[in-house]
């Protein structure tokens, strides 16, 4: 699939173009997209081996670049204004935080015994970091990509995102689920895909015809590291061990109902959270089987409740913000999405309401003081390579 021209696809692509015949003296000899992801529902459900249910957005990392014949890497962020030069074989930890997604892949696809070759770049992106939207990821799959063009390597996009999913894991330290990497890597223009992360089964489903997507960005930021992201995740760890289950995904309702009471009571809510959100999510799935957008709002609802009370990972940004939505006549439905603490909320909206972003952006304004980023956006394919006459005009 070719990229979009230069012209179509914004000021990212355009920047790019321009800082790498500045830096190299020369064009790029290919176009990397990798998109970032809002997640419809199914939060912290997918390290448990349960189900998601995101969908590509149009915010996305750019990388312009040219393969190399040696190991060197040389890689320049326009949005840190920093520069990374490296020989593949010998990566570190230390230096930008950005660069460690990108030694990491390269750390994983060395270690499963992929040849790597060196390229030149320069990367961007429209991604707001931090805010829940993966930025991380789609970085993540669009160095996996560049790696993969400069040394030939077939593009598997599975195999691709579990690969960047271990780079996260053992090299940057955050214990995440396989979502935001496969996701960015297999996205479907027009779709949602439910994932079973067991089995890594996608079920492509579209969009309610007339609803749209709406990414509610509060302003607020965490990091996952320094977050209690992995604190949750051992607690479904503990609360899976007492039901004597390899995972939450395995425990049912009739299990919390019958053996709950015996739970340490802070490890019954996030078991709560995760069994429900998964019967959720499969409910969710079958109402855009159905075309249902309200149904699918009121699931949403359902699931920002639960996130708030029973998995206490929203803030009081992030609830202001879903509130707002939710008082929009035009909106099914809405709740925090990505990891909690800040970041993004989402709302399934109709679309002929033209006035939904202006005025829950306002709104939230009123209530909180902070000024919001509320934007619509498509669901998009997943990570695209394109030769520069193909894709960059």
């Amino acid at each position: 699939m070719s990229l979009p021209s230069i012209s179509e696809s914004g000021s990212v692509p355009r920047r790019l173009a321009e800082a790498f015949e500045s830096r190299f003296q020369r064009r790029p000899t290919h176009w990397i997209r990798a998109p970032g992801r809002v997640n419809l529902i199914g939060e912290h459900t997918d390290y448990n081996q349960g189900f998601v249910l995101p969908m590509a957005i149009e915010p996305a990392i750019w990388i312009a670049v040219q393969p190399r014949l040696d190991r060197r890497l040389v890689l320049r962020s326009l949005d840190f204004g920093e520069e990374v030069e490296l020989t593949l074989g010998d990566e570190a930890h230390g230096g930008p935080g950005w660069m460690e997604y990108v030694k990491g892949v390269a750390w994983v696809m060395r270690r499963a015994g992929l040849p790597l070759r060196g390229w030149q770049g320069i990367v961007s992106g429209d991604i707001p970091s931090g805010a829940g939207l993966s930025s991380s990821a789609a970085l993540e799959l669009a160095a996996a990509r560049a790696f993969a063009l400069s040394a030939e390597i077939p593009w598997d996009p599975v195999a691709m995102a579990r690969l960047a999913q271990a780079a996260e894991h053992e090299w940057v330290g955050v214990h995440c689920g396989i979502m935001d990497q496969l996701i960015s890597a297999c996205g479907r223009a027009g779709h949602a895909l439910l994932l079973d992360c067991r089995s890594l089964e996608m079920n492509p489903l579209p969009l309610p015809l007339g609803a749209a997507v709406a990414v509610l960005d509060t302003g607020t930021r965490r990091g996952l590291v320094g977050s209690v992201y992995n604190e949750r995740r051992a607690q479904c760890e503990a609360a899976a061990a007492f039901f004597g289950r390899p995972a939450l995904r395995d425990v049912t309702r009739a299990d919390l109902e019958s053996r709950g009471a015996s739970l340490d009571p802070l490890l019954l809510r996030r078991a709560r959270h995760v069994i429900t959100e998964n019967e959720r999510t499969q409910q969710a799935g079958a109402a855009l089987a159905r075309g249902q957008a309200a149904d699918f709002g009121q699931l949403m609802n359902a699931s920002h409740a639960s996130l708030a009370q029973d998995y206490e990972v929203s803030s009081e940004a992030l609830d202001r913000m879903v509130e707002a939505a939710r008082r929009h006549p035009a909106c099914f439905g809405a709740r925090m999405t990505g990891a909690g603490f800040g970041g993004c909320a989402v709302a399934l909206v109709d679309a002929r309401a033209g006035d939904f972003a202006a005025q829950v952006a306002r709104e939230y304004h009123q209530a909180t003081g902070l000024t919001p980023n509320v934007f619509l956006t498509a669901a998009t394919d997943g990570v695209t390579c394109a030769a520069q006459d193909e894709g960059a005009g």
